[in-house]
This record gives C-alpha cells, structure tokens and sequence, in this order.
C-alpha cells in the first residue's frame, strides 16, 4: 500500500512541475534528496555500528542477560500463557530491552525470532493453521498427529476455504507492544536531527521518553482489557 502512496505522490509531483513549468525544480529537488539519503544512509550506518557493537558488548559480558532475567515478572504479566523457560520469552525480553535503548535495529532479528517461536507455542497447543499434517495435540497434552478437542477429530486448517490461521493473542501484544515501546535513548531521532544540523540533538530525549512512555502505558493498559474481555 506504501508504494501505491509514494508512486501517487511522486506522480502528483511530476505533473505539477510539468503544468507550472518548474521541471527544473522538481529534477533538482529529486538529485538533491537522493544525495541527503545516501548521506543519511551513511550516517546511520556508523551510529547503528557503535549501538549495535555496545549491544554486543553487553551480550558478551552478562549485562543482557541480567537485564532479560530482570524484566521476566513483567513478561509474565503480559504474558502469563506463555510458559517459564520457552524460548519466545528470551526473545521477547531481548526485543524489548533492544527497544527501550533506541535500538531498532537491533530489536528486529529478536522480533522476528519470537514470532516465530510464538507461531512454534501455537502449533504446540493445536491452533487452527498453525498445525502442520501429522502434528499437534490431544487433549491430554500429548503430540498424538494432527489431532484436538473433545471429539479427538481432525484439526481443520481452513474454515468455509480460507485460511483458519490468525495471530495469537500474545502474538498481537507482542507487536503493540513493540510498535509502542518505551524508549530511554531515541538513537535514530538524534542522529536524524544531527545531520539536518540541529543546535541540540538530544534534546528530543526527554520528551521522547514522556511520549513513550504513555505510548507504552497505554499498550499494556489496552492489551490487558482486550485480553480480559476475550476471556470473559
């Protein structure tokens, strides 16, 4: 859909500087923007180097994974179908520690990674579409084929021809809270504002951590009252 919107606004563009005679502009505005991007590009590649390579760091010395040991109860509070010691919860806690630092980089292979292992849980407890031939479970807990519920018949992966796969609850808590994150550093905020020649780079860091962290309060509210009235 985001490319039908840029092409849109890029045709938009062109057929103005073609009826107002200022081609000549809109030529220079296109070579001068792509050269702030390359220029951008480079920039964040050094400033996505040195957070990355600090992550590393402390990956390497233990920080992380005090860090992600820390934040389990929290896990659990959102999280409380998710078993003690299953691998998305370690991913999860990695994305969100990425998050919190200004990582975005960083955060995305630990995303993808607890999607997946989410996807993996859903398997495990049977879900519709996420059953594969010959897997899933009984009633009684046991991977006993492509089997589940009370009658014990086949798991459908369709309902009335369409897929019967759709995101878990964790699944869609994960990603608000992810695209909510609270964030402590906003590294690409300051970078971008660095290289447009700001006076004051950081100055965004206070009211990005206020934004955020209503942004964030407000995810965990909403996921909570969502999840409670699907329960009921």
């Amino acid at each position: 859909m985001l490319n039908y919107i840029w092409a849109f606004m890029i045709l938009i563009g062109v057929v103005y500087g073609a009826f107002t005679g200022k081609m000549a502009e809109v030529t220079n505005a296109a070579l001068d923007s792509a050269g702030d991007a390359v220029s951008l590009c480079i920039t964040m590649i050094g400033v996505m180097a040195l957070w990355v390579g600090l992550m590393e760091i402390a990956q390497k010395s233990g920080l992380i994974a005090k860090l992600t040991r820390g934040i389990q109860p929290f896990i659990s509070f959102l999280f409380p179908r998710i078993p003690k010691g299953h691998p998305a919860r370690e991913y999860i806690a990695a994305n969100l520690i990425a998050n919190v630092l200004g990582l975005g980089w960083a955060c995305t292979p630990a995303g993808l990674k607890a999607m997946e292992e989410l996807a993996k849980l859903e398997a495990e407890r049977g879900t519709p579409g996420y059953v594969q031939a010959g897997e899933g479970i009984f009633t009684d807990g046991k991977k006993k084929g492509n089997k589940t519920g009370k009658s014990g018949g086949e798991l459908p992966a369709a309902v009335n021809g369409k897929s019967g796969r759709v995101a878990s609850n964790e699944m869609c808590t994960f990603l608000i809270l992810n695209i909510s994150s609270l964030q402590l550093i906003p590294v690409n905020m300051i970078a971008y504002r660095q290289q447009y020649g700001s006076v004051n780079p950081a100055g965004i860091i206070a009211p990005a951590i206020a934004a955020t962290f209503v942004s964030t309060l407000t995810a965990v509210v909403y996921c909570k009252v969502r999840d409670r009235k699907r329960r009921a």
